[in-house]
């Protein structure tokens, strides 16, 4: 079964309010399908790094948050996600307030993760900025995980729901 990184963004779109902004509720509607439809072909995992940002800001939705990632396993630190991190921050493709994104995508790539799951555009799943990621990854003999949002992950056809 292959492996999905639930990255922070998606646990925060399935427990936010339902949105009156079109691109929004449009996200929400398709994390919720792929959550409800297509998450059980697949292994999930997360990082302590979701959990850190999952349990932060306003405690009601921080529980909330935390409840749905109840259960799912939890993948090992290790020294050489940090080191990966930095080189991608030496990249200088993400700002310096996107260290955790590097982490994220750090730990999926030493992992071998095959997913990782996101609606972070700006830092994640950005096509201006992954090709360089990946050139590194490949540089340094490093894993390339698919990083992707769950439009991109859903295995039927979302125009009729």
């Amino acid at each position: 079964m292959p492996t999905v990184y639930i990255e922070t963004s998606i646990v925060s779109y399935l427990r936010q309010q339902p949105s009156s902004q079109i691109v929004t509720a449009a996200r929400q509607v398709l994390t919720h399908r792929w959550w409800n439809l297509e998450r059980k072909h697949y292994e999930l995992v997360i990082s302590q790094y979701v959990l850190d940002e999952a349990s932060a800001g306003n405690p009601a939705l921080a529980a909330q948050r935390m409840a749905v990632l109840e259960g799912i396993p939890l993948l090992p630190n290790a020294s050489e996600i940090e080191e990966l991190a930095k080189r991608i921050m030496s990249l200088r493709v993400l700002p310096d307030k996107a260290q955790v994104d590097a982490l994220h995508i750090a730990s999926v790539a030493h992992h071998e993760i095959e997913y990782l799951l996101t609606w972070n555009c700006k830092h994640i799943a950005n096509a201006k900025i992954l090709p360089r990621i990946y050139d590194l990854f490949a540089e340094l003999g490093v894993y390339i995980p698919t990083i992707c949002t769950p439009e991109q992950l859903l295995g039927e056809d979302t125009e009729d729901g």
